[in-house]
């Protein structure tokens, strides 16, 4: 019994500081995360313009070129940050639901429901933070993440199932 409180106790402790790392990164400005100056020293304007693939898309209303190269790297950069931040918060947040008396079908559902929820109060929270913005097309970004562990632990689960 003792060993299952501290379990829940070190699960519930990780998923509270990676909600407050997740907090403290969105309160930071764009300018304070911004990468293209990193990119532009480490990856050659030519070289990227021969090597990038074409490709134009309009996410939220503004234009993704491959012309902008190091802002369409860093494009691809955050959105797979943002997918992977949710990923381990769900993780995190089943984990510790998991550690409780709670089933493995209402951990990943509780778990999923509950990273989304905090990716929409992080957009809400952006749109208070000089330079950034909160938009709504993120929240489906990073719910990607939190469904996708969802997905994972549902494979993981049916494997181990049937191995029973």
């Amino acid at each position: 019994m003792r060993r299952k409180k501290w379990k829940f106790l070190l699960w519930l402790a990780l998923t509270c500081a990676w909600l407050v790392l997740i907090f403290v990164k969105s309160a930071q400005t764009y300018s304070e995360q911004d990468i293209r100056p990193l990119l532009a020293e480490w990856l050659p304007y030519d070289l990227l313009m021969k090597w990038l693939p074409h490709i134009e898309f309009y996410y939220d209303h503004g234009l993704v070129t491959w012309t902008q190269p190091y802002d369409f790297i860093e494009f691809f950069i955050r959105k797979g940050g943002h997918v992977t931040e949710y990923l381990v918060l769900c993780f995190l947040s089943v984990m510790t639901l998991l550690a409780k008396p709670a089933g493995r079908v209402t951990a990943v559902l509780a778990g999923t429901v509950f990273s989304v929820l905090y990716a929409a109060s992080d957009e809400w929270h952006q749109s208070f933070v000089a330079g950034r913005t909160g938009h709504a097309i993120d929240v489906g970004v990073d719910a990607i993440g939190a469904v996708l562990m969802a997905l994972i632990f549902t494979a993981v689960f049916l494997i181990a199932g049937r191995k029973k």
